[in-house]
């Protein structure tokens, strides 16, 4: 439970970088709402990865059961 919460954090801390820095990049409207919204996309997924984790299913969505 710890572990998890610790690379909760860690991903957190990761995925708030990574926001901000795409924040400081001078896009186009269209392009700049385009890649926010795949990003948030990219940390839902990762999120409810994480915390089907918790509950001990394995969900993959992109390379499968292993």
């Amino acid at each position: 439970m710890i572990s998890l919460l610790i690379n909760l954090l860690i991903i957190a801390l990761i995925l708030g970088i990574v926001w901000y820095i795409l924040t400081l990049i001078p896009l186009p409207p269209p392009f700049d709402m385009i890649v926010r919204l795949v990003f948030l996309l990219i940390c839902v997924i990762i999120l409810i990865n994480l915390l089907l984790g918790l509950s001990g299913v394995a969900w993959h969505p992109f390379w499968g059961r292993g």
